[in-house]
């Protein structure tokens, strides 16, 4: 898979590409990522990247030149290729807080891409980090697929999205967590929360951990594990939790779960 990063603060997806689950997942050729700076593509001495809105109003604007050039660079390095690798679809994507809600099922389909279709392509990702008060919308409109959001809230820029985003694709590829089930086990990759975890030693701060974890009895494990997911959505995201689609060993468990009960 390829990821393309269209940035200002290039140094800032070290944090991705040198550390951690992404890191090694670089380092053993299952991503490749590259950045462009809109700053290179500009022709006047000082580099500018932006201006002051039409209309008036506080803060820059990113002007739709520089990104348009150094989006058209990021087509060019993605649509590269040697002999025997795939050819490339191109995805653009602008991280703003005006986007979709970036969630699980979006991320899969994103990492979905990166094996190679009927056709031998394989999908590459033009994450566009934007700055300041915002980005032209002529560029949006002719160079932006799609737009995604982390959350209700405004940050300084697109850079730190885009390594969320980032790091929710890589570690779903094959091959870039230890273990093949760890992706299958966390947090909504069944619509439900994860459960808690525990590890050694068996008692800190005078918490211990739930004896049923102890017991060698996988089935109750399981059960237990399933209760808790079920009770912890209820809690924390109950918007994640339909009842009318739980079949009947789950409505026991989290009816279980609200009086209290262990599973049997």
């Amino acid at each position: 898979m390829k990821i393309a990063i269209v940035t200002l603060f290039p140094e800032m997806f070290s944090a991705v590409t040198e550390y951690g689950i992404t890191g090694r997942a670089v380092e053993q050729g299952l991503v490749s990522v590259a950045c462009f700076n809109p700053r290179d593509f500009t022709s006047d001495r000082h580099q500018t990247v932006d201006d002051r809105p039409y209309g008036g109003g506080p803060g820059m604007v990113m002007m739709a030149g520089p990104l348009q050039a150094a989006v058209g660079a990021a087509r060019q390095w993605a649509e590269s290729h040697e002999l025997g690798q795939e050819l490339s679809r191109v995805r653009v994507i602008y991280l703003s807080p005006q986007g979709q809600m970036l969630t699980h099922q979006a991320v899969a389909e994103m990492a979905a891409g990166a094996d190679a279709d009927k056709d031998g392509q394989t999908e590459t990702l033009i994450l566009v980090a934007g700055r300041y008060e915002g980005v032209d919308e002529r560029f949006l409109e002719l160079e932006v697929d799609e737009e995604w959001s982390i959350g209700d809230y405004v940050l300084s820029g697109g850079e730190l999205p885009a390594m969320v985003l980032m790091d929710a694709v890589i570690r779903q590829l094959p091959g870039a967590l230890g273990h093949q089930d760890s992706a299958q086990q966390d947090s909504f990759v069944a619509g439900l929360l994860d459960c808690p975890h525990y590890t050694r030693p068996p008692e800190v701060g005078g918490l211990e951990v739930p004896p049923v974890l102890m017991s060698g009895d996988h089935g109750a494990i399981r059960r237990w594990r399933h209760q808790q997911a079920l009770g912890r959505t209820e809690q924390r995201r109950p918007e994640l939790l339909n009842e009318q689609e739980l079949d009947d060993e789950q409505r026991t468990l989290l009816a279980g779960y609200r009086k209290g009960l262990k599973p049997e």
